[in-house]
């Protein structure tokens, strides 16, 4: 695992977006995985303005979503479909026929699950994948006590997790009580994790999941099994990091060749 420290939030958005250039230079129709939230709103940002300046060619790039509500009607303007519509393929000028994700109105909601988790496979693989981090250590919706080899299926969130969420809607009681997720054995499938951790809220978080044991109770943990993952974090967040200073000397001397 890599960790980055970053100043800000601005600056880990641009980061994560060079990776996402040079990912885009090798490999242009490559699948890539959006989180939700406003974690990742930098990169987003960051992405667009590199596609408008021609910095960047995302023509012939694909997106795919990371979790799904569960029951909320369709073109709801909070289903993560419709965030990620607005925020990543819009403003990256891409169609809806680049863009792939898991059925939350699905009458079959473990079926759902199931063809998406194959979808994925059958698309080539997941290249990179955005992530963000909850209070608990969630990646994706995989709560606290998840299976590390978990698939893509539905949970059931915490009450902290509709009190985080519910910023987004007019009260709580409107947040929905289940999602579909990836899972975290599907999250660890792909190439290339980058998870991106702000303000802190998340220090404590970040803490366990780099530093401590890898564990169910800190899902976020799981990333450390993986040979490429990278975490990316802001001074406030990596402010209970033991090793903040060893990750800031690393990275200094980090071959520019090497890439994120």
């Amino acid at each position: 695992m890599e960790v980055v420290i970053v100043p800000d939030a601005k600056a880990g958005g641009e980061l994560i977006a060079e990776a996402i250039a040079a990912l885009l230079s090798r490999k242009p129709d490559a699948l890539l995985g959006v989180a939700t939230g406003s974690t990742p709103l930098p990169i987003y940002r960051a992405l667009a303005d590199k596609v408008r300046s021609g910095a960047v060619d995302a023509s012939r790039a694909r997106v795919c979503q990371l979790d799904e509500y569960v029951g909320l009607p369709a073109g709801h303007p909070e289903s993560y479909r419709s965030v990620v519509l607005r925020e990543v393929i819009e403003p990256l000028g891409l169609s809806e026929a680049s863009f792939m994700g898991p059925d939350g109105a699905a009458e079959d909601i473990p079926a759902a699950c199931e063809a998406y988790d194959r979808a994925l496979a059958e698309a080539g693989g997941v290249d990179l994948q955005l992530l963000g981090i909850g209070t608990d250590g969630h990646i994706g919706f995989n709560e606290p006590c998840s299976s590390l080899a978990s698939r893509t299926r539905i949970k059931t969130l915490t009450e902290q997790t509709r009190i985080d969420n519910a910023r987004f809607f007019d009260d709580i009681s409107q947040v929905p009580h289940h999602v579909i997720t990836q899972g975290i054995g599907t999250i660890l499938d792909s190439r290339h994790p980058i998870l991106l951790a702000t303000g802190e809220g998340k220090a404590d978080a970040v803490a366990q999941t780099v530093e401590g044991p890898v564990a169910s109770i800190v899902p976020a943990s799981a990333l450390q099994l993986h040979p490429h993952a990278t975490v990316v974090v802001d001074e406030a967040a990596a402010s209970k990091l033991k090793l903040a200073d060893y990750f800031r000397a690393t990275y200094a001397a980090k071959p520019s060749w090497q890439g994120l």
